[in-house]
């Protein structure tokens, strides 16, 4: 069993000619996903890098049965994409796009919960299962097969923590970018959820930020359902209250949302929280 992903999905990528789109959609091909079409109106009937069939719409792309798509068009255009996806029924959609609209995102992930399709990002690096299926833009060579999951809401960490495992000989079973949005269409417990379950994960690392109550919260539910070990690292450790930090859902006010706050919920919970991102492997 896998996180999500595995290698029988098959992926389309809206925006695939775009800048973003063609550079990441290239690279995944290169990890071995299996992305059956891409969509950009007015150029179907084309193909990417020769091999992949361009199509004009989401609709057009049905006829190759995918089951997961990665949006890569401009922010403004998020809301109209996403459902166009959600309406055709695909069941996992990834956003890349950082800057889309609060309320665009609302109501995606609103609509997408309704009929149960799973929504990553808006604003994140998407998800990898190693040597299986990368839909996303994490770099292809910092993984390796093994049995620690990763959730996290910060893109880069995510690279320099998976590295660190890497590199210490251990591998990673899934890595999931949640986002760094203030509304994403994944929460940490929802995560942890599916690497409790999944049977190759043995131990599981959180990788949070300053901002909102989602490692409160995950800690907590740690707490009462989590068998597994987990460790975490917080980001933003140094930051001024009510300043925002880059990610839009990094702000944290009175108090609530500062790492002190997430640190501590953790360290209730048994979860162990490294000081710097090197640390990880060794409390794993």
């Amino acid at each position: 069993m896998s996180v999500m992903v595995d290698k029988n999905t098959r992926v389309i990528v809206q925006g695939i000619t775009g800048h973003q789109g063609s550079f990441h959609a290239g690279e995944m091909l290169k990890f071995g996903t299996n992305i059956v079409a891409g969509t950009s109106p007015g150029k179907g009937g084309t193909k990417f890098q020769d091999k992949v069939p361009v199509v004009d719409s989401v609709a057009d792309a049905m006829g190759f049965q995918p089951n997961a798509t990665m949006i890569s068009v401009a922010a403004p255009f998020v809301r109209d994409a996403a459902f166009e996806a959600i309406d055709q029924g695909i069941k996992l959609v990834y956003i890349l796009t950082e800057h889309v609209p609060f309320h665009d995102t609302m109501e995606v992930v609103h609509e997408a919960k309704l009929r149960g399709i799973t929504v990553i990002g808006p604003n994140g690096p998407g998800i990898t299962v190693p040597f299986e299926c990368k839909i996303g833009i994490m770099p292809n060579q910092i993984f390796k097969q093994g049995d620690v999951a990763v959730a996290s809401r910060s893109g880069t960490l995510t690279y320099e923590i998976v590295d660190a495992i890497t590199r210490s000989g251990r591998g990673e079973s899934a890595v999931v970018g949640l986002g760094g949005d203030p509304v994403v269409g994944q929460t940490f417990i929802d995560v942890l959820k599916l690497f409790e379950a999944d049977e190759r994960t043995k131990k599981i690392v959180l990788v949070g930020e300053i901002g909102g109550n989602n490692e409160e919260l995950a800690a907590k539910y740690i707490k009462e359902h989590v068998k597994k070990k987990v460790v975490a690292y917080i980001t933003g450790r140094s930051a001024p209250p009510g300043k925002r930090m880059g990610h839009a859902g990094a702000i944290i006010e009175k108090g609530v949302g500062t790492a002190d706050s997430k640190i501590k919920a953790f360290n209730e919970a048994g979860v162990q929280v490294a000081e710097y991102p090197m640390d990880v492997p060794k409390l794993l």
